[in-house]
C-alpha cells in the first residue's frame, strides 16, 4: 500500500512540474518605441512566454506594430496601470525611452512584476540607484538586454580567456557603432527620443558605450576600474544636434585597460571586440566569427578561427532566458551580462565618462 501511495504522489509531483514549465510566463511590453522590440513581438510562438498587453498611446504606431506581427488591438492600453489591472502580467518589458525605466520599476517593483529594460539600466546613475533600491526592496528581477549578451563569440572568447588560452588579460578593446541613427533610416517615433540627452540621457556615449563598460565588467569579474577618460566628439551636427555622436572611453585596471570605441560615425555597423592576453590575441569579429592568434617571436603568430553556432537556449534569447531566471531554471552567475550588479557598475562608468568629457579629465572611480 505504501509503494502505491508512494507512486502516486511522484506522479502527482512530476505532473505538477511539468505542468508548471509548460505555462507561458504572462509578460507586458511596455511601450513600442524602441525598435529593437520587435525582438520579443516577432519571435516564434512557444511555451515560455506569452504577451498578455502592450502599453503605447501612440495608437497609430501600436496597430502598425500590431498588424505587422499578428497580435489584436484588444492587448493595447494607453497606460501600464490599465495594462497591469486588466491582463496580471508576471513580467514586463522595456521598450520606451530610457528615461521612462525608472517609472516602469516604480509601477512593477511594489506589484511584485519582474523587469527586463534594453540597454542601457537608466539614463543616470541616481535613476540606478533608485531602480536597484526598489528591486531588492520588493525582490524583483531586474534585468538589462544587449545584443552582444546573445552573441556565441562573446562567451566563447571568455571561455578561452578563463582558460588560460592567451594569458592574463592586458588590453581589452571594444567596438560599438554604426553610421548614425538617421543615415541607418531610424523609423520617427525612435529617432524622436535616441538623439534626445533627456530621453535617452545623452547620445552615443549611453546607446553605443555602454556595451563595452557592460562586457568589461564581466570579464573583469566585477571588479571597478581605477579611473574613467572619456573623448567626445560632434561629427553629425546636422543629425545629432544635441548630443555627442563619438565617444572613446578608456578604462584603467590594476593589470588591465579597456578602450570603448563608441560611434554614429563608421561606415560600417559593427559589433566586435579583442582581447589581448600576455601571450596572445581574441579577435570576435561578430555573432558568429572568432580568431585566436599565439604569438610567435617578435611579429608573428599562429592563427585558428572557428565559425560559432548559436548558444543552446535558453541562453540564445533574452525572453526565453528571462523566463529560465523567473522561473528558478537557471541561476544568474556572479555579475552576469545581464545581472542588476554588472549594470550598477556599468552606470558608474558612464557618469563617471559623461564627467570626464565635460571636465576634461580622469575620473576616479572609489
Amino acid at each position: 500500500m505504501k509503494n502505491i501511495f508512494f507512486c502516486i504522489l511522484i506522479t502527482m509531483l512530476m505532473s505538477s512540474t511539468v505542468f508548471s514549465q509548460e505555462t507561458p510566463l504572462r509578460v507586458g511590453v511596455v511601450g513600442l518605441t524602441h525598435t529593437h522590440v520587435h525582438w520579443i513581438l516577432g519571435r516564434p510562438v512557444d511555451n515560455k512566454l506569452t504577451i498578455v498587453g502592450i502599453v503605447e498611446p501612440n495608437k497609430d504606431l501600436a496597430l502598425r506594430y500590431t498588424q505587422q506581427h499578428g497580435y489584436s488591438m484588444d492587448l493595447v492600453f494607453a497606460t501600464i496601470e490599465e495594462m497591469i489591472a486588466k491582463t496580471k502580467p508576471e513580467a514586463v518589458t522595456a521598450f520606451g525611452t530610457i528615461y521612462e525605466h525608472l517609472e516602469i520599476v516604480e509601477k512593477c517593483a511594489p506589484l511584485g512584476i519582474h523587469v527586463m529594460v534594453e540597454k542601457p539600466l537608466a539614463v543616470s546613475l541616481d535613476h540606478a540607484q533608485k531602480m536597484e533600491a526598489l528591486a531588492k526592496k520588493h525582490n524583483i528581477l531586474l534585468l538589462t538586454n544587449y545584443e552582444t549578451t546573445w552573441y556565441p563569440t562573446v562567451h566563447t572568447a571568455n571561455e578561452w580567456l578563463k582558460n588560460d588560452s592567451i594569458g592574463r588579460l592586458s588590453h581589452l578593446i571594444v567596438n560599438d557603432g554604426h553610421r548614425g541613427p538617421v543615415k541607418i533610416g531610424v523609423n520617427e517615433e525612435f529617432l524622436e527620443w535616441l538623439t534626445d540627452p533627456i530621453q535617452n540621457g545623452g547620445g552615443v556615449l549611453i546607446d553605443f558605450g555602454c556595451y563595452g563598460a557592460n562586457i568589461a565588467t564581466w570579464m573583469m569579474k566585477g571588479e571597478k576600474p581605477l579611473s574613467v577618460t572619456a573623448v567626445t566628439q560632434q561629427f553629425q551636427p546636422e543629425n545629432n544636434p544635441m548630443v555627442e555622436d563619438e565617444v572613446t572611453i578608456i578604462l584603467t585596471y590594476n593589470q588591465a585597460k579597456v578602450t570603448i570605441q563608441a560611434t554614429w560615425n563608421w561606415p560600417i555597423g559593427r559589433k566586435d571586440m579583442e582581447v589581448y592576453g600576455t601571450t596572445g590575441v581574441i579577435y570576435a569579429d561578430n555573432k558568429h566569427d572568432l580568431r585566436m592568434r599565439i604569438a610567435e617571436g617578435y611579429d608573428g603568430f599562429t592563427e585558428t578561427s572557428e565559425k560559432l553556432k548559436d548558444r543552446p537556449a535558453p541562453y540564445d534569447d533574452p525572453f526565453t532566458f528571462f523566463a529560465a531566471v523567473i522561473n528558478k531554471e537557471i541561476t544568474l552567475a556572479p555579475y552576469d551580462l545581464s545581472s542588476l550588479e554588472n549594470n550598477m557598475v556599468v552606470m558608474e562608468i558612464l557618469d563617471a565618462a559623461k564627467s570626464s568629457a565635460e571636465e576634461g579629465r580622469s575620473i576616479n572611480l572609489k
